[in-house]
């Protein structure tokens, strides 16, 4: 890593709060762009700061608390947070056990996508361009993880022929395992006593496909609308309303993905009767109509509809 000079702003908007040092990646030629530290071994940064990288910090076992956008989180065993370009961040204490990756936005994105923040594999952290994301792995699942840091790991160490693409390969498989994670947004609330808010994501899981509104999941959790949107942009830091829309952009990936449905379908099962309006919301999302994101994304392999050929790749 390497410290740059005092900024205010960067890639991930405006930091609506005083300097901090901007940590920079610290590119060398003919090494991977991908880093990976153990914990307690690894120092973490002291003090207030910024990074222009992304960064996957696992507490594997942990005691502490950590200042991310001036929000305090509590940092306990089975912790991971993921931390966007930009977001300033002080952590109290080092874990007992744990994990740090960073690496450039640009490691993962192709040329296909116009934003780091468009590539579905890098949707966890561009939430947390706005808001910190804190997710709990369950603990039956917590070795798998270690096992997945230390595999990347032993590659960056060992440098054996081929390590710069089997590093890639074991980031994306951590990449992939935290989307999987992260989609889990009502079981993460339930585990979390957060029953209301299950209960409202609940709703999004069975209707989203619907004619779907603010009013319609107040009226299914018998709360107003506003102190629903109150509740729920308090604890979640996204309205009603950005939530639903988030699900039926992720319905519609997967269907232009997999599928070769007419975009009027795609539309009509993500819950867009008007194409038209669908077309426009896609692109201002990702940056791409969704025509151009299926000409971009490989299948992942996930079966065949209509004629769409089944061919190994990403799973979003």
């Amino acid at each position: 890593m390497q410290t740059l000079p005092d900024v205010s702003g960067d890639s991930a908007g405006p930091m609506r709060r005083s300097s901090v040092p901007l940590i920079g990646f610290d590119h060398q030629p003919g090494t991977p762009r991908i880093s990976a530290e153990r914990l307690p071994g690894h120092p973490l940064y002291a003090g207030r700061h910024a990074h222009d990288f992304i960064v996957l910090f696992y507490a594997h076992h942990a005691d502490g608390s950590a200042l991310i956008d001036d929000r305090p989180w509590t940092v306990s065993g089975g912790d991971l947070f993921v931390v966007a370009p930009g977001q300033v961040v002080a952590f109290d204490g080092t874990p007992a056990e744990g994990w740090v990756v960073w690496f450039p936005a640009e490691v993962v994105r192709s040329g296909a996508y116009a934003s780091w923040r468009s590539h579905p594999l890098l949707f966890p952290f561009a939430r947390g361009a706005d808001r910190a994301q804190r997710l709990t792995i369950p603990t039956a699942d917590r070795d798998r993880w270690l096992r997945r840091f230390t595999d990347l790991d032993s590659e960056l160490t060992a440098r054996h022929d081929g390590y710069h693409e089997a590093a890639l390969a074991h980031l994306t498989l951590l990449l992939v395992a935290l989307a999987r994670l992260s989609t889990g947004v009502a079981d993460q609330l339930r585990s979390a006593d957060e029953p209301l808010l299950a209960a409202v994501f609940d709703v999004i899981e069975d209707r989203f496909a619907d004619d779907l509104s603010l009013s319609r999941v107040a009226a299914a959790v018998t709360l107003t609308p506003g102190h629903l949107t109150t509740v729920v942009r308090r604890k979640t830091g996204r309205t009603v309303q950005q939530w639903i829309t988030q699900r039926r952009l992720q319905e519609a990936r997967r269907l232009l993905t997999d599928t070769g449905l007419p975009i009027t379908a795609v539309a009509r099962r993500c819950g867009y009767p008007d194409a038209s309006y669908f077309i426009k919301r896609f692109r201002a999302e990702h940056g791409l109509t969704p025509a151009q994101w299926r000409t971009a994304t490989p299948p992942s392999g996930g079966g065949q509809e209509l004629g769409r050929a089944t061919q190994p790749g990403r799973q979003p």
